[in-house]
């Protein structure tokens, strides 16, 4: 087998691919021989040496990612209804850069027969962060005006869908014009583009009253706006800094990152109870021993997926020999929808 391994933290040049003996699972484990892999922007904050959980779960040397697709290889005992030759998508806390992969049969879900293995890998991290975000912390309510934050993003494109599934109003916004078409493709009602318009500005228009829910990943350069964009009772969802680890050659910037920190607003409990609003915020890779939770999620988005109600995000797919070029590409902040590495047969 080959997997991706991050023996320190570092640019591009610390992605090495490795070859490791074969592995076997154990009770309760499924074997997955992986087609494809979904590249999140956590993984790239592993490589940098910044994920907290990252260092709470494994340390270095470490191998990123967190959703895969594939074919049952093998199960272990006690492993029901997944037989060899399955195919099947998968969720792991790190890992899942690699051609063969062991999860618990609890992480793993039939692959729905209109997806390919790549537009499966694409799937997971991103709706599981969109719905958790949504449904589970800021209980979405038909009527709700939001205003998603990198709305052409794989968890950007899923909030927009979301949004629109839960009855709500949807504002997207975006840092270019090419991005703009796509985000009204997936049902949002308006869309910023940031790049060409005042964002605060045209915000304000389309909401005069504020908004009721604020999805925000980039953390210095518009918490605090969001923030005071918010409606009566209105809730912040904070699931990112990306603003904070703009890199170069793969490495962030120390000073900008300090900047970035003092910048970063810190909310009073007497401000958020005097103005009526509410901050939340977490991360998904805490939330995997919450098998419950993964459950119901990835159960409500496969409905909704064979219902044709939810579409999986845009897909542009690298070989895992360049792993570097799709971390890149990603952090350069110009992509659509989700990146994938494939796996050679």
């Amino acid at each position: 087998m080959k997997k991706v391994v991050i023996h320190k933290p570092g640019g591009y040049q610390q992605l090495k691919i490795e070859e490791h003996a074969d592995l076997q699972p154990g009770p309760g484990e499924v074997l997955i021989e992986v087609a494809a892999i979904g590249v999140n922007f956590a993984d790239c904050v592993t490589r940098m040496g910044l994920y907290a959980s990252a260092k709470k779960y494994v340390g270095y040397p470490i191998t990123p990612g967190f959703e895969v697709s594939g074919t049952v290889r093998c199960a272990g005992p006690g492993v029901t209804a997944l037989n060899p030759g399955a195919k099947v998508l998968a969720v792991t806390r790190f890992g899942g850069y690699t051609t063969q992969l062991l999860v618990k049969q609890s992480q793993v879900f039939p692959l729905p027969e209109q997806l390919s293995f790549e537009s499966a890998a694409s799937l997971p991290a991103v709706s599981l962060t969109a719905w958790f975000a949504l449904f589970q912390l800021a209980h979405a309510q038909q009527g709700n005006t939001l205003l998603v934050h990198s709305a052409a993003g794989g968890v950007g494109s899923m909030l927009v869908q979301l949004g629109k599934l839960a009855g709500c109003r949807v504002i997207g916004v975006v840092g270019a014009d090419h991005k703009r078409a796509a985000v009204m493709a997936l049902g949002a009602d308006a869309v910023i583009d940031k790049s060409s318009q005042d964002l605060w500005a045209e915000a304000e228009r389309q909401a005069a009253d504020g908004y009721d829910i604020i999805l925000d990943a980039n953390g210095a350069t518009t918490l605090k706006q969001s923030y005071q964009h918010l409606a009566a009772v209105g809730k912040l969802v904070v699931y990112g800094f990306h603003s904070m680890l703009q890199t170069r050659k793969g490495v962030p910037g120390k000073l900008r990152m300090a900047l970035d920190y003092l910048r970063t607003p810190r909310f009073s409990p007497f401000d958020l109870t005097t103005q009526n609003r509410s901050v939340l915020g977490f991360n998904l890779s805490f939330l995997f021993d919450k098998d419950t939770i993964m459950q119901q999620g990835m159960q409500q988005i496969l409905q909704w997926l064979e219902s044709g109600e939810l579409q999986v995000p845009t897909v542009t797919s690298y070989p895992l020999e360049a792993v570097a070029d799709a971390q890149r590409a990603l952090e350069s902040g110009q992509t659509i929808g989700k990146l994938v590495l494939r796996c050679s047969p």
